[in-house]
């Protein structure tokens, strides 16, 4: 009996909501200051599949670009370097935060209360990710 409790157990969880490949969590934009001309992102992506999944390029309809970063301390400066591509590794997670991996947002457009990003693996579509400023 319990060994068929399982197996219903089992197929109802087969059966339930696809998970989407990448998700996003505690994420955090920065809300460009009056003047500035950037902003910049945190949050954390993790990949629910078997292959490594690769962002390669981040679009926004309200900054005019998005780039993904990291800060490496080179001589003793913290210096930012632009990178071409982020790994997300195979049923990991990679966490993009202040002094390592971040996005940075440049020329915000008319914001308002919210920010969406729009992650992209080649050229395809991946991930959406809304963010509501709320009381930040």
């Amino acid at each position: 009996m319990r060994a068929a409790l399982i197996a219903i157990a089992l197929l109802l969880a087969a059966c339930g909501e696809p998970q989407p490949p990448l998700v996003a969590s505690d994420v955090d934009i920065t809300r460009p200051l009056p003047g500035r001309h950037m902003s910049a992102g945190y949050l954390v992506l993790s990949n629910t599949t078997s292959e490594d999944i690769r962002i390669t390029r981040i679009t926004s309809p309200e900054f005019a670009k998005v780039q993904i970063h990291e800060t490496k301390i080179e001589d003793g400066i913290a210096r930012m370097h632009a990178l071409q591509e982020l790994i997300v590794p195979a049923r990991g997670s990679v966490r993009l935060e202040r002094g390592g991996k971040h996005l940075m947002l440049m020329r915000p457009d008319e914001i308002e209360d919210s920010v969406s990003l729009q992650l992209y693996s080649g050229d395809a579509p991946i991930l959406t990710i809304q963010f509501d400023f709320g009381g930040n």
